[in-house]
């Protein structure tokens, strides 16, 4: 595989990609819609054969159960993107947050034929044994969602997701706003040691380094749980029942957050709360007045990441990076959200 790196292409905006209603569109399409920005440093297949998605097999390695509403979201997506590509067969497996086991599940993919894979890493770690099964049999991986160890266009083409420190900076700033720059803030992040929890977590305090006024007095790890993070928020509020800020990575851990401040006796909008995926339920609570603004990390990778897998067989530049678009909900259009089915 070799790089180039002279090749730009610019963004296209378009709302309904992001609410995924571009169903009259081509797949190509609906893909480019809903990129935020590609990286000049590309890969490209030096050797391309020009085969159709029609005539290969695709698989998807996901990496945690799908009762995250983020996974099964993420994981529709693949499927469907397979349809509209018209995959000669489609393999899926489902790690559900065991390393070692999204690592076999990629070599069982690979000795079920499978010639172009879509992972979503567990940890930043780990899966170069896979990566190099899939190396030594040429074929080309996409990662999505999470950073994870390699080399792009050696171990993998490109990596595509939000931008996970801006999500940080965001939801700093919106709780800067909800509380006039003053506050006292837990924090509850993901599991530590992966790429997304590392991001979140220095865009936020990067955010709030601006507020003299606003200082976390509390952080801890909630495991992406809604239950943990029900029990760190207990915890914290006993320690510190002064808070009036939340701070959640993720709409799972805001669920258990709210679960625990309800439980304390607080009221909707009596402690401020920001967070991240942007989820049905997590949109709702913004209605319901539990949660100040979420900002949505979009799960839709399935067309961008099969448009990609073509480009590579015919031998077009694939960007090492792309952003997708994501979307701020605040009580300004929650409703309006939930009413057109925007949020997954």
């Amino acid at each position: 595989m070799t790089i180039k790196t002279s090749w730009v292409v610019t963004s296209v905006a378009c709302a309904a990609a992001l609410a995924g209603v571009a169903h009259a569109q081509s797949p190509s399409t609906h893909a480019a819609q809903m990129i935020r920005s590609r990286s000049k440093a590309v890969c490209v297949n030096p050797h391309p054969n020009h085969m159709k998605i029609s005539a290969i097999v695709v698989g998807f390695s996901q990496s945690q159960g799908n009762e995250n509403p983020f996974r099964a979201e993420e994981t529709k997506s693949l499927k469907d993107a397979a349809a509209s590509f018209h995959a000669k067969r489609y393999v899926y497996t489902n790690a559900h947050s065991n390393e070692a086991k999204q690592v076999a599940d990629v070599e069982s993919m690979i000795n079920q034929g499978a010639q172009a894979l879509v992972i979503a890493p567990l940890n930043s770690t780990g899966l170069q044994p896979a990566f190099a099964q899939a190396v030594g049999k040429h074929i080309p991986i996409i990662t999505i969602d999470r950073h994870t160890a390699g080399t792009d266009c050696t171990d993998y083409l490109s990596f595509m997701g939000s931008n996970f420190y801006k999500q940080g900076e965001i939801d700093g700033e919106q709780l800067a706003k909800a509380t006039g720059g003053h506050a006292v803030i837990a924090e509850i992040q993901g599991a530590y040691g992966n790429s997304v929890e590392t991001a979140r977590t220095k865009g936020f305090a990067a955010a709030i380094h601006k507020y003299p006024g606003m200082k976390i007095i509390a952080a801890q790890t909630g495991n992406w749980s809604t239950t943990d993070a029900q029990t760190v928020m207990s915890q914290i509020l006993l320690a510190h029942p002064n808070v009036n800020a939340v701070y959640t990575q993720s709409d799972t851990m805001a669920f258990g957050a709210i679960t625990a401040l309800r439980d304390a006796g607080k009221k909707p909008g009596q402690v401020k709360i920001v967070t991240i995926d942007g989820t049905k339920q997590g949109v709702q609570d913004i209605v319901s007045g539990w949660v100040y603004a979420d900002d949505e990390t979009n799960p839709r990778f399935g067309p961008i990441a099969l448009h990609e897998i073509q480009n590579w067989f015919d031998g077009k530049p694939v960007p090492q990076t792309i952003v997708i678009k994501d979307h701020l909900y605040t009580q300004a259009d929650a409703k309006s959200a939930l009413a057109s089915d925007a949020p997954y």
